[in-house]
């Protein structure tokens, strides 16, 4: 992860990446590491659905497409603009906004 490349990896992925190297790691310690970068800026975390979550390396804003495969990948790094959003309760303001675009394939 450390190549410079913009990455979309969940602990699953990653877990299974390192059971394929000679090193050994729980799953759950891949969880928390992420969740670890997470919390200190170093990742993004990216919820698809409630069962699934990607880390993203990319920690600038920017929206993302979710593809029907499960894949997971950056969209124009333009900046998305979001008109009429509700009124926010009193004594709170919007800390963030995550856009994730699903796709699926045309029939």
């Amino acid at each position: 992860m450390g190549d410079g490349n913009d990455r979309h990896v969940t602990a699953e992925t990653l877990f299974d990446a390192v059971q394929k190297s000679s090193a050994s790691v729980s799953l759950a310690t891949v969880y928390n590491t992420l969740r670890s970068f997470t919390e200190v800026g170093l990742m993004n975390e990216i919820t698809v659905d409630g069962n699934r979550s990607y880390f993203d390396t990319n920690v600038s804003d920017h929206a993302h497409f979710h593809f029907d495969d499960g894949r997971v990948t950056d969209a124009s790094h333009g900046p998305v603009t979001l008109n009429n959003l509700p009124d926010v309760p009193e004594g709170y303001e919007v800390a963030k906004i995550d856009v994730v675009i699903r796709l699926r394939a045309k029939a």
